[in-house]
């Protein structure tokens, strides 16, 4: 048996969230399926993240086992031309045993699109939030700087899912804007549920000037989810990378980078 790492993307919008779901279309249940197909064999996956219903995906990394002798480099592939159209395999590396794709990343890239001009771009609709006033970039990016560094994330962090700390490194998060296009990218050690989002919510607030930057301090010390901004909708999110370190990555595979 091979143990494999395959790096894939998706557009999340016609999907009820990666996890498999009774009765509803996932990720993973057309990832297990069509591997199933491919294979021969009854395969099971192992995600580095759930994502939500609607939110996309460059660099996800998932895991299975396999005993079919296809050549891992050519599994990509023979794989697109069962998958969907709306999830590609992009690489495929083989990885130690005690590889997992969520336990031993070590760290995540999400990015933020915003499409502020007053008339929205119909290609855009599926992957950007529409907000036709102007932001302030400038302060955007000075509320951001809030969140630099390790902290208690508790104000982000949505109801709904129990993972013991709330504490989370947040390594960058930058913000551009490029033609009326607005592109918030965030780098942690982990996120925490629903967490980029209600970042992006917050920062679309103060851009807005309904709030200052500063607040994004009082925010982050609250460590209560009520005083931070709304939910930013899941269309405008994709996961880019997953980083990893070199621990399980055998005959040297290269990282989930998008």
């Amino acid at each position: 048996m091979r143990h494999i790492k395959l790096v894939i993307g998706y557009d999340g919008t016609d999907f009820h969230g990666f996890q498999r779901q009774k009765g509803l279309r996932t990720v993973q249940e057309e990832l297990e399926r069509t591997l199933t197909t491919l294979l021969g064999h009854f395969v099971s996956v192992k995600a580095a993240g759930r994502t939500d219903a609607g939110v996309h995906a460059e660099g996800q990394v998932i895991s299975f086992w396999t005993s079919c002798p296809i050549p891992v480099e050519r599994l990509p592939l023979a794989l697109n031309s069962f998958l969907p159209a709306d999830i590609v395999a992009k690489r495929a590396t083989e990885v130690s045993p005690n590889f997992h794709p969520r336990f031993d990343a070590t760290g995540r890239v999400y990015r933020y699109l915003i499409d502020n001009r007053p008339v929205p771009s119909a290609l855009l609709r599926r992957y950007a939030w529409h907000i036709p006033e102007p932001l302030n970039v400038e302060a955007m990016r000075r509320a951001a700087e809030f969140l630099i560094g390790v902290h208690d994330f508790a104000s982000f962090h949505a109801s709904g899912s129990d993972l013991g700390s709330t504490v989370r490194e947040m390594r960058r998060v930058v913000v551009t804007k490029s033609r009326g296009i607005i592109a918030i990218t965030m780098e942690a050690n982990a996120f925490l549920y629903h967490m980029a989002r209600i970042i992006v919510g917050t920062l679309v607030e103060i851009g807005l000037g309904q709030r200052s930057p500063e607040e994004m301090r009082a925010i982050l010390e609250a460590r209560d989810r009520s005083v931070a901004g709304k939910t930013a909708p899941p269309h405008g999110l994709c996961l880019v990378r997953v980083k990893y370190g070199r621990k399980g990555i055998k005959d040297g595979a290269e990282e989930g980078a998008a």
